[in-house]
């Protein structure tokens, strides 16, 4: 019973350190589906950050790429999801977009087609690349 306690306690401060996200980050949504339902009204591409609290390039991206100057300029031009793998309610997703290893990032556009995929961290200024990239591909540059 002490060690059942003990391990919940631990997956929700992972799931809580996991979405406390530095100043100056996207409007991150937590869940895929919600993601989508945005991009359909607003026209969006998607971007959908596969994530832990545990991994290291994953919060190197959370803290240092995701709120930087460069990819600043990339915010409002997508609607973002921070998914937890870690999380339950992210393992439909996670399945869908077959996420072997993170960070996983999937670029859709507005109807929810793959438009790209990256797997593994980078730097601020190759993720601003690939973020004019993708909007060149769907046209919402």
């Amino acid at each position: 019973m002490k060690k059942t306690i003990l391990l919940l306690i631990a997956a929700a401060t992972s799931l809580a350190l996991a979405s406390d996200f530095p100043k100056g980050s996207p409007p991150f949504q937590d869940s895929s589906a919600i993601a989508m339902s945005a991009a359909k009204q607003s026209g969006k591409p998607v971007i959908l950050v596969f994530s832990a609290a545990w991994c290291p390039p994953c919060q190197t991206m959370k803290h240092d790429v995701y709120p930087s100057a460069e990819v600043k300029a990339f915010h409002d031009k997508f609607v973002w999801a921070y998914l937890d793998v870690d999380d339950p309610r992210n393992e439909n997703a996670a399945t869908k977009y077959g996420v072997n290893g993170i960070p996983h990032i999937e670029f859709l556009n507005a109807e929810g087609k793959e438009v790209a995929k990256q797997i593994g961290g980078t730097s601020s200024e190759e993720f601003a690349r690939t973020l004019q990239s993708v909007l060149s591909k769907t046209n919402k540059s």
